[in-house]
């Protein structure tokens, strides 16, 4: 499909059980607060990215295929030039998981490791193009038995990323840019101390940056702030503790970093749109 520059191709709802959409940006535009419960496919035809994924950042370049699994914090921002294609796919377990006729364990166990990026050689990047563009065309053409046959392309997809071997090599320290590398210190750090007491003025001194530099920065990165991000942090130990232990609400919190009850249990609503309660009721293993 040509697509004129800035004006994307979509179709369905983001949130719902399938989306897809292709754009070439040649414009600075970044993602804020991105985080969804559904899985996402993320290809990128041509540019450069940086991914920031849960708590990493990773440097995407044109054939790079990159999944990733429900309720992972993730953003994309720029290097450099902003001219960037891409296509991405959202999908829920409705759509293709437990219970649907083409489901097996197999298409969405590279989301076992919450994200996954793929660096595709020139043949596996032919292949998975003329898949996506084939899931394009019938996206927008919408012929009988589009539901049907997007389907049969997405397990189609799903199978090649579960037969590829895994990537075992990490990018270094030394292939990330200084911002980025900080960002990834910070947001790991956030990770392992969540329980604590943090603040921004204090995050700052321990990583010798302002924090005007450290909240604006965290942001364009993340594309969370920092206190967005440190809360997000501590609901989803939250839930893990709801799911696998029998302690207490106000003991979860605690065990959080949150100060009160009445707070966890706001930010728990916000973030969930449910009750910790609810939530365990729903969740228990």
């Amino acid at each position: 499909m040509k697509l004129k520059p800035d004006e994307p191709f979509t179709f369905g709802d983001e949130d719902g059980d399938f989306y897809i959409q292709q754009v070439h940006r040649t414009k600075p535009f970044g993602r804020m607060n991105h985080i969804h419960h559904t899985y996402e496919i993320y290809y990128l035809l041509s540019g450069e990215r940086v991914h920031f994924i849960d708590r990493r950042t990773v440097r995407l370049t044109a054939g790079d295929l990159v999944l990733v699994s429900k309720g992972v914090v993730h953003n994309s921002s720029e290097i450099g030039s902003p001219e960037h294609e891409r296509i991405v796919i959202n999908f829920s377990d409705g759509f293709l998981g437990t219970g649907h006729p083409l489901h097996d364990p197999l298409l969405l166990a590279p989301f076992a490791q919450q994200a996954r990026v793929f660096r595709l050689s020139a043949q596996e990047r032919v292949f998975a193009e003329q898949l996506l563009g084939k899931m394009i065309a019938e996206a927008d053409q919408q012929r009988p038995g589009c539901e049907v046959y997007l389907r049969l392309l997405l397990a189609e997809l799903l199978l090649f990323a579960a037969r590829h071997p895994v990537d075992e090599r990490p990018e270094s320290p030394g292939q990330q840019n200084p911002l980025h590398q900080k960002i990834t210190e910070i947001a790991a750090f956030i990770g392992a101390n969540y329980a604590a007491k943090l603040t921004l003025p204090e995050l700052a001194k321990r990583f010798f940056v302002s924090p005007y530099y450290l909240s604006r920065s965290f942001k364009a990165v993340t594309g969370f702030t920092l206190i967005e991000y440190v809360n997000l942090t501590r609901i989803r130990e939250a839930q893990k503790l709801l799911r696998e232990t029998d302690l207490k609400i106000i003991a979860v919190a605690e065990r959080t970093g949150f100060e009160s009850a009445g707070h966890f249990d706001r930010m728990f609503k916000k973030l969930t749109e449910t009750t910790p309660l609810l939530y365990r009721k729903l969740n228990r293993l």
